[in-house]
C-alpha cells in the first residue's frame, strides 16, 4: 500500500477550519486505500480508523523531515512547503492542495490602508503559490472554474510540457478537481441550541444562519442591512452569525467582525434580530445548528477572490438540506440558482436579500419543498465521490511527465534547520558561493596561463639548444 503522509497547514482539534477538516476528510477516505498518516502542528485531537495522527512542534524541520522519511506520498496545502524546505528537498511524490487560493483573498486583507507593505506581502504570496506550481507533481483544486485558473497559472511557469501532452493532452493526470465534500451521515439534532436558547431568540422564530466566519472578503454588512427591512415587516426572523473568530489564532485577521458587529449595533439590530455567536462552534456540532435554522445566507463583494472561491458553508447547508440566499457571482452560488436550493440576489443589493428572505421565511415548509433538488446535491457532492481523483492517483502514484529527472535540491536541506526565514538566508549562501566559484575560476584561469607560459619559454629553450651548430672532434 503507498504511504501516504497528509500534512495541514492548521492544527487538528475540535474546532477547525476549512484547511483543517479537508485533510481530515482526505485521511478518512484514503485510509481503505493506503497507508496514511495525518500531521499537524500544535496538538491533534481526533481519531479515525486506520489513520496515524502525527502532531509537530510548528517549524519542527527535523520532525517533518522524518515524517517525510517515511511516505511515498506527500500531500500539501498553503504555505506548508514554504515552512518545511525538507518536503521538498525529500523529492518525494508531492500532491499540492489548490482549493483555497489564498493569495486572491488576502488582496482584499493588503487594500486596507492600516496594511504596511502592502506590495511585499502580496509579491511574497506569489512566490509561496508559484514554489507549489512548480514542486507538485500532482494538483487538486476545487471546481472546474478554479482548473481553468491554475491551468493558466502552470502554463506561464512552464509545466503544460510536451512530455505530459503526449501522455495525457488534456492534462487531468496533471491537475484535476476535488471539491469540498459531504459525509454520508445526515446532521443530527438532539437539543436546542439556538431557538428558545439564544436570549432574544424565540423557539417560534425563523432563523437565518449565516454559518461560518466573517472574513474580510465576505460581505456580511449587505445581508445585516436587509435585516434592518426584514425586522420592520418580519419581526419574527432573527439572523445568526455562527463562526466567531477564527479557530487557529492570528490565522486570518478579522476586521470584518467589528465592522459587522458596529453596523448592528449601530443601526439597532444587535441582540434584537442580528446575533453574534460567542464561540466557533466544533465541527461536530455544527449540525444541529444548521438542522434548527431556516435559511442559509451567504453573501460577497464582486471582486476577484469571488470569481475563483468554493464556498464551504453552502456546502453545510446542502448537507443540512437547508434552503438558502447568496450573492451572485461564485461557482456555488451559479449551482444554487441552476439546481433550484434558493434564491441568488445580486452583489450588494440588500433590499433583494432582504425580499428573498422573506420570501423564504413565508413558505411554511421550505425544506419539504427544496428536499429533492438537495437530495441529488448531496449525492453528487459525497466525500468518497469528491475524492476520488486524488484516490486514483494516491493507488498509483507518479512522478509529473515534465519531473522525471528531478534536479537536485540540497538548498532546500541546508535552509531545513532554520524556520520560517531560512529561504533568503540560503540565497545569499548561494550567491556567496558563486562568488567563491567564480573567484576560484579566474585562480584557475590564471595559473593555466602562467603554467602555459613556463612551458612556452621551456619549449623556445629547448629549441635554442637544439639548434646550436654540432662541434665535431676530430
Amino acid at each position: 500500500m503507498t504511504r501516504v503522509l497528509i500534512i495541514s497547514g492548521a492544527r487538528i482539534d475540535t474546532t477547525l477550519a476549512g484547511p483543517s477538516i479537508r485533510a481530515i476528510e482526505m485521511a478518512r477516505y484514503l485510509a481503505p486505500h493506503c497507508q496514511v498518516t495525518l500531521a499537524a502542528p500544535h496538538q491533534v485531537v481526533a481519531s479515525l480508523l486506520n489513520v496515524t495522527f502525527a502532531p509537530f512542534r510548528e517549524f519542527d524541520q527535523a520532525a517533518v523531515r522524518q515524517l517525510t522519511e517515511q511516505a511515498d506520498v506527500i500531500v500539501v496545502q498553503g504555505w506548508t512547503l514554504r515552512l518545511y524546505p525538507c518536503i521538498e528537498a525529500s523529492r518525494k511524490i508531492l500532491v499540492v492542495d489548490l482549493y483555497d487560493p489564498f493569495h486572491l483573498e488576502r488582496l482584499e486583507t493588503f487594500s486596507r490602508p492600516e496594511v504596511g507593505d502592502a506590495v511585499e506581502a502580496a509579491r511574497s504570496d506569489i512566490e509561496i503559490v508559484n514554489e507549489q506550481l512548480g514542486a507538485g507533481d500532482f494538483f487538486i483544486c476545487a471546481s472546474e472554474r478554479q482548473r481553468d485558473f491554475w491551468l493558466g497559472a502552470l502554463g506561464s511557469l512552464g509545466r503544460l510540457a510536451p512530455e505530459t501532452y503526449r501522455q495525457d493532452p488534456t492534462f487531468r493526470t496533471l491537475i484535476d478537481v476535488v471539491p469540498f465534500g459531504l459525509a454520508p451521515e445526515s446532521p443530527t439534532h438532539s437539543h436546542p441550541v439556538i431557538k428558545g436558547v439564544v436570549p432574544g431568540i424565540e423557539a417560534s422564530d425563523r432563523v437565518v444562519l449565516w454559518g461560518g466566519g466573517l472574513w474580510d472578503w465576505l460581505d456580511p454588512l449587505t445581508v445585516i442591512r436587509a435585516m434592518q427591512v426584514v425586522s420592520e415587516e418580519r419581526p419574527s426572523v432573527k439572523l445568526f452569525f455562527l463562526g466567531h473568530h477564527h479557530p487557529d489564532p492570528g490565522a486570518i485577521p478579522n476586521i470584518m467582525y467589528g465592522q459587522a458587529v458596529a453596523l448592528a449595533a449601530g443601526l439597532g439590530l444587535r441582540d434584537s434580530h442580528v446575533f453574534f455567536n460567542d464561540r466557533w462552534v466544533p465541527y461536530d456540532e455544527r449540525g444541529a445548528y444548521l438542522l434548527e435554522a431556516d435559511i442559509g445566507a451567504s453573501s460577497h463583494p464582486g471582486h476577484i477572490e469571488t470569481r475563483f472561491a468554493f464556498r464551504t458553508r453552502l456546502l453545510d447547508y446542502i448537507w443540512a438540506g437547508l434552503p438558502m440566499v447568496v450573492t451572485a457571482g461564485d461557482t456555488l452560488a451559479d449551482m444554487v440558482g441552476e439546481r433550484g436550493l434558493g434564491y441568488i440576489t445580486p452583489v450588494g443589493d440588500s433590499l433583494a436579500f432582504a425580499q428573498a428572505i422573506m420570501a423564504l421565511a413565508d413558505q411554511p415548509d421550505a425544506r419539504t419543498h427544496y428536499a429533492a433538488a438537495f437530495q441529488t446535491a448531496q449525492h453528487d457532492f459525497a466525500w468518497l465521490r469528491a475524492l476520488r481523483p486524488l484516490i486514483e492517483f494516491c493507488r498509483q502514484p507518479r512522478y509529473a511527465a515534465d519531473k522525471q529527472s528531478r534536479p537536485e535540491v540540497g538548498h532546500a536541506e541546508a535552509a531545513a534547520d532554520s524556520g520560517p526565514q531560512a529561504l533568503e538566508r540560503v540565497a545569499e549562501l548561494e550567491q556567496l558561493i558563486a562568488a567563491k566559484n567564480s573567484h576560484i575560476v579566474r585562480l584557475e584561469t590564471l595559473i593555466k596561463r602562467i603554467e602555459d607560459g613556463r612551458m612556452l619559454r621551456t619549449l623556445r629553450l629547448l629549441k635554442r639548444i637544439m639548434s646550436r651548430p654540432r662541434i665535431r672532434h676530430e
